[in-house]
């Protein structure tokens, strides 16, 4: 093995991420892997909060220094991990997100169907566990939750692992809203294995409370912020008008991967190695040069709509606690209607109501267990004797409407 593979990134956060051998080197290395460094971690929440134009490259490779942080410290405690399953932990971390489409989530629901970016991530490392010879199976049958010790599936997607351990603490570093600021170094050294199960130990019981009530703050204050909301909705719009327009036979300007999704209709079913490729080529800046060139087209809609997110001009957002009754949203369609002299569909796409779901800690979920001074395990709603830890795991749903400042 070359040494020069054994490079050292500078993290913000932790300091220097150390890459541990070639094979990982050369995913990184992969341009399937470099395309994260165009994808932002935090989709339009820079419009929110200007520091954050961290990207999914940045969290992939934290996430991988957390996993082999979570790996000394459960070997040190006497927990067997092989080489091989060391390797495969961290990889399957390193390339957990590799299947996010521009802007993290927007693409799911508008111009890819019924396939989430888990599946999209799937795809990209079977096809990457063929260029390297196989060697990414393991990484992916723990990925997939199919790997038999449950443990090392929990440290890659379960309720405390080392994506959220990373996300949480790096999306607080960069939006500068300190609530969400975790100490998952100490998280990680609290834990153990007992029956094959993640647990933490009981004197990190504070660490795992003031996690959970991070991950609330994290989600009302960033994640669910109502100015990103409206943006990521616009987003969404924007690719559903486009994708109408280009059924339509408009030949709409962008590049060659946008257009290939606008023209297609594309499933799960259709997600080949060949569909897989030109998604491959798709990343923000895709998005961004097409959203310049549409602020200009001649569709009412497109125009608007983009104009909106180019110029931060955003539509106003209104949260209430219960649903939105249709005759409020109608009321603003028909003033649209009448001022500008368009139909209803076209209205529609800027008056629009929705609900979101904030749940911190999700019971029914593999949970988060305790494992007390006694040998005893509890669940850390019972172990725990703050009050809102029980109060967390109840979802909270607020409903919202959008519609345009003075009709626009």
């Amino acid at each position: 093995m070359s040494n020069n593979k054994l490079k050292i990134f500078n993290d913000p956060i932790y300091g220097f991420i150390t890459i541990p051998n070639s094979l990982i080197f050369d995913l990184i290395e992969h341009k399937y892997f470099q395309r994260l460094r165009r994808i932002s971690q935090m989709g339009l929440s820079y419009l929110v909060y200007p520091g954050a134009h961290h990207t999914r490259f940045h969290h992939a490779l934290g996430s991988m220094h957390l996993m082999q942080k979570a790996i000394q410290v459960l070997r040190f405690k006497g927990v067997a991990i092989t080489e091989d399953e060391e390797n495969a932990l961290l990889i399957a971390i390193l390339l957990h997100d590799i299947g996010h489409g521009p802007f993290s989530h927007a693409m799911e629901h508008s111009i890819v169907n019924n396939i989430s970016h888990e599946e999209i991530s799937i795809r990209f490392m079977e096809k990457l566990n063929v260029e390297f010879n196989g060697s990414l199976t393991l990484a992916i049958s723990m990925f997939k939750g199919e790997y038999p010790r449950k443990f090392m599936c929990q440290l890659i997607s379960g309720q405390l692992d080392m994506d959220r351990a990373d996300y949480l603490k790096r999306d607080s570093f960069y939006t500068g809203v300190a609530e969400g600021n975790i100490n998952s170094e100490r998280l990680i050294t609290m834990l153990n294995v007992v029956d094959d199960d993640l647990v933490i130990e009981e004197k990190g019981i504070y660490s795992v409370e003031k996690f959970l009530v991070a991950r609330r703050f994290m989600y009302w204050q960033v994640y669910l912020h109502k100015t990103g909301l409206v943006a990521e909705q616009l987003l969404t719009r924007i690719l559903k008008r486009a994708k109408e327009l280009a059924e339509l036979g408009d030949n709409l300007k962008c590049s060659e991967p946008l257009a290939f999704f606008l023209k297609n209709e594309i499933t799960a079913e259709h997600f080949d190695t060949g569909v897989l490729n030109v998604f491959s080529k798709l990343d923000d800046y895709d998005i961004v040069s097409a959203m310049k060139a549409w602020q200009y087209h001649d569709d009412f809609v497109l125009r608007n709509l983009c104009d909106m997110i180019i110029n931060r001009d955003l539509l106003k957002i209104k949260f209430k606690s219960k649903p939105i009754p249709s005759e409020e949203l109608k009321e603003h369609v028909n003033a649209l209607i009448e001022k500008y002299n368009i139909s209803k569909i076209e209205a529609e796409y800027f008056v629009f109501s929705g609900e979101i779901t904030n749940q911190a800690y999700k019971l029914k979920k593999q949970g988060i267990n305790i494992l007390l001074k006694s040998g005893k395990i509890k669940d850390i709603v019972k172990a725990s004797d703050h009050l809102n830890i029980k109060a967390l795991s109840k979802p909270v749903t607020k409903y919202y409407m959008c519609y345009p400042k003075n009709n626009m």
